[in-house]
């Protein structure tokens, strides 16, 4: 992984933030696992606890990268809950 980029979409259900690398991606296989308890290399608690303390405020966050094109995390913030400061 050499570069990182992070952009904001706003969509008809909600503001995506979009976090993605030009890594190798996450393995079809992992990516049903990737935010379990447990799962990982190390204590397998990042991306798990990523979600729980997200969800708590009704923000969700998944995976659509594309094996051997990078990781892209969207978090999706339902519409109400972020606002834009006025141009």
């Amino acid at each position: 992984m050499t570069a990182i980029w992070v952009s904001s979409e706003k969509t008809p259900e909600g503001l995506v933030l979009s976090l993605e690398d030009n890594g190798t991606g996450i393995e079809a296989k992992d990516r049903e696992h990737l935010f379990t308890r447990g799962f990982g290399k190390h204590t397998g608690l990042g991306l798990f606890l990523i979600r729980e303390i997200l969800s708590i405020t009704e923000i969700g966050i998944r995976e659509a990268g594309s094996p051997g094109k990078g990781a892209r995390f969207e978090i999706l913030v339902p519409e109400g809950k972020f606002r834009y400061a006025r141009e």
